[in-house]
């Protein structure tokens, strides 16, 4: 009863026109950031760590940005349960999709890095770009409110992607395998391993970060392409994702060179927007500063 009650709730609030949700986007800024503060401390200590050659009025206004960014991806991810196929390609734009359209027409299956930065909600809409029989998905760590956990995996399954839990990656990609399909499957990279599972560091953001490996193994294993997908924020409402290729044959490479080459293409992306990164996470808490 609670999923159906939240679900109705959300696809009302959905049917409200963009230019109107930012209107209210705007009105939720001043509360979130003046009144509830949410996050500012883990914001702002990211940020001053991250920037140490920012003076903090310039800290101050990438911090004011971003939360109006956030509050934009509140409204922009309702949106996601009743915009349309068309409405959603003309929003989120994807460049270079006949490389990898060519890729995946000669039978090789592809490993999309991503990170929390720009719209990550709407590159589920990759599938409105592809042939059916390609397996289009993405990577996602189950929340631990079911309700809202079941509404997300509805509203990011709706233009063809496929949700698989992370703790049944290996599964299914072997499924794939075996059974010969084709994917091109979405991971957020950019999540920070548990204590007991540091294999690697990188230098990141003036940060010493420990990082996630696991995607960088599953892709050396089964011989799929590596590729990146760096976000631009054109304006409000619209994006354009550009497909970069680490690299045809991981494979070939040492240990953790893929991971470290995705960090750099991310990394260089939050320097160009640093108010499109997902700040409010406590990712270097397990990291040491480096000196500038």
């Amino acid at each position: 009863m609670t999923y159906h009650l939240l679900q109705y709730f959300w696809k009302l609030l959905s049917y409200i026109p963009l230019r109107v949700m930012y209107i209210l986007s705007d009105g939720l800024f001043y509360p979130l950031y003046y009144l509830g503060r949410y996050r500012r401390k883990i914001v702002r200590k990211n940020l001053t760590e991250s920037f140490p050659e920012k003076s903090l009025p310039e800290i101050r206004k990438i911090e004011k940005q971003f939360y109006r960014f956030f509050t934009d991806i509140f409204f922009e991810t309702c949106k996601m349960a009743t915009i349309s196929p068309k409405k959603m390609s003309k929003r989120m734009k994807f460049t270079n999709m006949d490389d990898i359209k060519t890729v995946l027409q000669k039978g090789k299956s592809i490993s999309l890095y991503l990170g929390h930065y720009g719209n990550w909600e709407w590159i589920s809409s990759i599938p409105l770009h592809l042939e059916r029989e390609i397996v289009a998905g993405q990577i996602y760590r189950k929340l631990s409110n079911k309700d809202v956990n079941r509404l997300l995996i509805h509203i990011r399954e709706r233009m063809g992607a496929i949700c698989i839990e992370m703790k049944e990656t290996l599964r299914r990609m072997s499924e794939f395998v075996s059974n010969q399909k084709v994917s091109i499957i979405g991971y957020i990279a950019d999540q920070s391993p548990k204590k007991q599972n540091i294999r690697h560091y990188v230098p990141f953001l003036h940060h010493h970060t420990p990082v996630f490996t696991g995607t960088e193994k599953l892709t050396k294993n089964h011989g799929f392409e590596a590729w990146y997908i760096d976000v631009k924020r054109l304006k409000r409402g619209y994006y354009e994702a550009d497909f970069v290729r680490l690299h045809e044959n991981p494979k070939s490479l040492p240990d953790f060179k893929l991971t470290d080459l995705y960090y750099r293409h991310l990394e260089k992306a939050i320097l160009r927007q640093p108010e499109l990164y997902l700040w409010t996470h406590n990712r270097f808490r397990q990291a040491q500063k480096l000196n500038v």
